[in-house]
């Protein structure tokens, strides 16, 4: 039922949900005295979840959504702050500054960067590659390793087909996220299974 897998039985998660509230494993003795618990329960009409809530809670349950990118609820809102979508960046000429936002899918800190820390966002449109340089991270550390959806600005750096964002700020969007029906979007099972930056690292 958290997972919505009831829509071919044509349950929404919310039916389901309170499908499983009424199953009862035994009845409490008070109520079963006087055959309370063998009266149907009234029928009931819930209204429908918004797209937003529902995308928060496949995220919750499943770590992804099938009904739309959380980033696409947001766009309007991203648009207005200078934001724009990764399919851009290709575009954009090498040394153009750019603001970017999306989920973060992995962070990375190899050994050989001396320092330097790589992190991917993924929007509605694909991803952007952001480069971290330690004199920015220690700015923005909390960001850096805590935020599940980041918005960052700087120039476009071009190697070939390569594009990456040089990260010159970092702003924490979780607060956006809580806007779609949940408290954040947690990170993807990606970054845990692909995060190399160790604690260590930062002492």
């Amino acid at each position: 039922a958290n997972a919505d897998a009831f829509g071919s039985l044509r349950l929404s998660r919310r039916q389901a949900l309170w499908a499983v509230q009424g199953i009862d494993d035994a009845p409490l003795p008070l109520f079963a005295a006087v055959g309370a618990v063998n009266r149907p329960e009234p029928a009931v009409s819930l209204p429908p979840a918004a797209l937003g809530e529902d995308i928060a809670d496949d995220y919750r349950s499943l770590r992804l959504s099938l009904k739309a990118h959380p980033v696409a609820l947001l766009r309007d809102r991203l648009a207005s702050e200078g934001y724009q979508p990764s399919d851009t960046l290709p575009s954009l000429t090498h040394g153009r500054r750019v603001k970017v936002a999306g989920l973060v899918i992995t962070r990375q800190r190899p050994g050989s960067a001396n320092g330097v820390i790589f992190i991917t966002l993924e929007d509605e449109r694909g991803v952007a590659n952001l480069i971290v340089w330690s004199k920015v991270f220690d700015r923005f550390r909390r960001v850096v390793l805590s935020t599940s959806m980041i918005g960052v600005s700087g120039p476009v750096q071009r190697e070939g087909t390569v594009i990456h964002v040089l990260a010159e700020r970092l702003w924490d969007l979780d607060p956006l996220l809580g806007g779609l029906g949940a408290d954040a979007v947690p990170a993807r099972a990606a970054d845990e299974a692909r995060i190399e930056i160790r604690s260590r690292d930062f002492h």
